[in-house]
């Protein structure tokens, strides 16, 4: 599907060069058929010596001479990106965008007529091909450039595609999300040393819990409630530690959180 397209990846930052590395490892394309953009000369050097991939410093030439072009840059600088791109594009190319809460409606304005955009959230635990990204089209954009699009983010994770009105809530929710655990294991690492353990053990105990839990969820048939349910007895040490989470208004909180990230993320849109 991939292996004989020309792929440009125009940040190589940290997302930017996990989906290079994802395509090079999974065989999906080879390193001969990537070239990666970006303004940080040693960055370059780098993705050069690690993935073998092409780099260059000038994002047009790497357009022209691309079908699928992956704009991997920060949101603040997107619009000065497609400005600078812009007389490079036409219809025969892919646009594929994973910048926060620039719309495929403000890339297709400014790149031109019948441009096909996808827009896509991914998150960091692609770094270890766990990521979870979703997939929105754009309006000019096909059925194959989806099944693209999802063969992408499916060789660092799993992907899957909603509707462009889903993606502010997709951002305050995965794209966000490894943050949030991080802050979780985080506290249990510090719980851990205030109950007598070493740091090294609480570490490798709270990730690989969350790890564990997070397998078990994904493999069982049941609703994580009844999985909460299987390992709670009766005024058990679970049921202690619940009770704490409960009164604490952990669920709230969690649901605020997302609610909050959702809400910057259509600021982002909006240019606030």
């Amino acid at each position: 599907m991939l292996k004989r397209k020309k792929i440009a990846i125009i940040g190589g930052g940290k997302m930017g060069s996990i989906i290079a590395q994802g395509l090079i490892i999974q065989k999906i394309t080879s390193a001969n058929n990537i070239v990666v953009t970006d303004i940080d000369a040693a960055r370059l050097k780098l993705l050069r010596s690690s993935l073998k991939v092409k780099t260059s410093s000038d994002n047009q030439k790497a357009v022209r001479d691309a079908k699928i072009i992956i704009l991997a840059v920060k949101p603040q600088n997107m619009a000065a990106t497609l400005q600078d791109i812009k007389y490079y594009v036409d219809t025969s190319k892919l646009i594929i965008s994973i910048a926060a809460g620039i719309t495929t409606a403000f890339i297709e304005k400014t790149l031109g007529k019948g441009i096909r955009v996808v827009r896509v959230m991914p998150n960091t635990p692609a770094l270890v091909g766990e990521g979870a990204a979703a997939v929105a089209a754009g309006r000019h954009a096909k059925d194959n450039d989806i099944k693209l699009t999802l063969a992408i983010f499916n060789a660092v994770g799993i992907s899957v595609e909603v509707k462009e009105k889903s993606m502010d809530a997709v951002t305050g929710l995965s794209g966000s999300g490894p943050a949030y655990f991080f802050l979780i294991i985080e506290a249990l690492i510090d719980a851990g040393l205030k109950t007598g353990l070493s740091r090294d053990l609480a570490k490798q105990l709270a990730t690989q819990t969350m790890l564990g839990a997070a397998r078990l969820c994904m493999a069982s048939d049941k609703e994580p409630a009844q999985l909460r349910e299987m390992v709670t007895s009766p005024n058990g040490t679970t049921f202690a530690g619940l009770q704490v989470m409960e009164k604490k208004n952990l669920r709230d909180i969690i649901i605020a959180t997302v609610e909050a990230a959702t809400k910057r993320s259509k600021e982002l849109a909006k240019g606030k």
